[in-house]
């Protein structure tokens, strides 16, 4: 087999582009050359938590939460290659982290919780999960849902459709979350992923990483006061407006999820990278 030539691939970004060097999607059949083109296979989530890789021994691009809808064009050495459903990114995870679609009906709506093995906060066995994790309800068991996957705290729980209303609100709930790369999930986060679970919670679509966030909403003049919700951009970093002074971020400076004087933060940027503030984007 051939791979993909690398003037086509420099010609996409990589991150959104449905193929490898030996398989592309169906739609890229005349834009990518691939030995095979294949219809993608619905697949699931089925771990708490799992790092969408660049490439099997690769570095983390973003994560997956449990329920997440991802699709597949390819399996090879025990991962598969595929297309998270949420923001069109596109890895590799293990294919023992999948399963086949269990419908969703559900999603967890507290910043995190845990499935137990029996409807009861004293059982045995619990795993974490975090917020944004998607859950097929198979009925209720006292103040407890089960899923396919275990017991969740049914009060945890919101139907999909039923979303936030603020995504700053949101972010709120990850006050002193510990800073991760890619991360998307109530173990570590990054300043995108704090800005995508925000607006996924209230229904709004969102890519996972800063750069293609800057798309978002409509640009605002410089010298308009701040709002609350705008969003600011620096080379390779997003927050967001609590109010006219104050913002909240999740970034490597502090290790953790902060609110910081705007002001401040522009300062301590500049000075500390030599980066200022390149786009400021409005929320509809």
């Amino acid at each position: 087999m051939t791979d993909i030539p690398q003037t086509a691939l420099e010609q996409t970004d990589r991150r959104l582009t449905f193929a490898t060097p030996r398989t592309a999607h169906i739609s890229l059949r005349g834009q990518v050359e691939a030995p095979i083109y294949a219809e993608a296979r619905p697949y699931e989530v089925a771990v708490p938590a799992v790092d969408l890789l660049r490439s099997k021994d690769g570095p983390r691009e973003r994560q997956l939460l449990l329920g997440d809808g991802f699709e597949v064009i390819e399996h090879q050495d025990g991962f598969a290659f595929g297309r998270s459903l949420k923001d069109g990114y596109c890895g590799y995870l293990p294919e023992n982290a999948l399963c086949a679609p269990t419908k969703p009906t559900h999603w967890l709506a507290a910043p995190a919780s845990h499935l137990y093995s029996e409807p009861r906060a004293q059982a045995p066995q619990s795993v974490g999960i975090s917020f944004g994790s998607r859950l097929s309800v198979l009925g209720l068991s006292g103040t407890f849902a089960e899923t396919p996957h275990g017991f969740v705290p049914a009060s945890h729980l919101q139907k999909l459709g039923q979303w936030y209303s603020d995504p700053v609100d949101v972010a709120g709930l990850f006050l002193g979350v510990p800073y991760l790369w890619g991360g998307n999930g109530h173990s570590g986060l990054d300043c995108s992923g704090l800005v995508q679970l925000s607006l996924l919670a209230c229904g709004q679509p969102c890519p996972g990483d800063s750069d293609l966030q800057q798309s978002l909403g409509q640009a605002v003049p410089d010298g308009a006061p701040f709002q609350r919700g705008d969003l600011l951009f620096w080379k390779g970093h997003v927050a967001m407006m609590v109010n006219d002074k104050l913002m909240i971020h999740t970034t490597g400076a502090f290790m953790a999820t902060v609110i910081e004087p705007v002001a401040e933060a522009i300062t301590r940027i500049r000075e500390s990278t030599g980066n200022d503030v390149i786009a400021r984007r409005r929320l509809g």
